[in-house]
């Protein structure tokens, strides 16, 4: 399975390049390139399956502090829709949470703005639990927003090509903890250069890890977050969690907030 999750994306990139290049109609750089698609598509599938989760038998959710301070709103909630991403990369249950107000969408301009536009940009990311670091990543730019019709379009295709690559060009600047018991979690799209952490490193449940960014396969500065049963994002498959919050109407709730409602964090649940 490793070898598959390594080489489906370039497999289907080569493939591609040989049907583009090829000018000698149907031969062997033709068949080629054909094979190499299929096997590509063939290979995304069957990875994609092997990270779904088991229908039945599936753990309690798991328990864990909200990893930010202050007001935030979900999107692509699993209380809305499960998956909430897609089962590959063990987003299952993934969660994005914006803050506002911020720059409302546009249909042309501005194409896109800086990052540092959106209130989101720069805000503490916190450990949900006392945990071990596993792995990090702080090389990836904070590129502009693609939040016009232009934007989400480029947006598509941009995260179409980084799907070919390694994890890591989704999730942009990132940090796998370890929180015992068999669970990890992942908080993506950080801030470049915002990671206080390294692997190794053994933190506290509310410590600061890293800053909200625009990093890897993201529209506006949020933060993505997720847990699941391995350190390996390729190989895992995602956890369902439950956070302790209050909702838009101050009434506390032991769960995740569906699509579109403001949650701010009660505590940490899990030590």
């Amino acid at each position: 399975m490793r070898f598959l999750t390594l080489v489906h994306g370039p497999a289907f990139a080569a493939g591609a390049v040989a049907v583009l290049v090829n000018r000698w109609g149907i031969g062997p750089l033709w068949y080629a390139g054909v094979g190499l698609l299929l096997f590509g598509l063939v290979a995304r599938f069957v990875t994609t399956q092997a990270q779904r989760p088991p229908r039945e038998g599936e753990p309690d959710a798991v328990a864990v502090g909200l990893p930010l301070t202050g007001s935030w709103t979900a999107h692509n909630s699993p209380a809305t829709k499960v998956p909430s991403h897609t089962h590959a990369l063990a987003q299952t249950y993934a969660i994005d949470l914006v803050s506002r107000p911020a720059p409302d969408p546009v249909w042309v301009w501005p194409i896109a703005r800086r990052p540092a536009a959106y209130p989101a940009f720069g805000a503490p990311l916190l450990a949900p639990a006392d945990a071990r670091v596993v792995a990090v990543r702080d090389g990836h730019r904070d590129h502009l927003t693609r939040t016009s019709l232009p934007g989400l379009l480029y947006l598509l295709l941009e995260g179409f090509v980084r799907s070919l690559g390694r994890p890591r060009h989704l999730l942009g600047n990132h940090v796998v903890l370890d929180l015992g018991d068999g669970v990890h979690a992942v908080l993506a799209h950080a801030r470049r250069g915002s990671v206080r952490v390294a692997a190794g490193d053994r933190i506290a449940a509310g410590e600061q890890v890293a800053e909200c960014g625009n990093s890897g396969n993201s529209s506006e500065p949020h933060l993505h977050f997720q847990l699941m049963d391995g350190p390996d994002i390729a190989l895992a498959r995602g956890l369902r969690f439950s956070w302790r919050y209050q909702d838009d109407d101050g009434v506390e709730q032991d769960g995740v907030p569906p699509n579109g409602v403001t949650l701010t964090p009660v505590g940490t649940a899990r030590t």
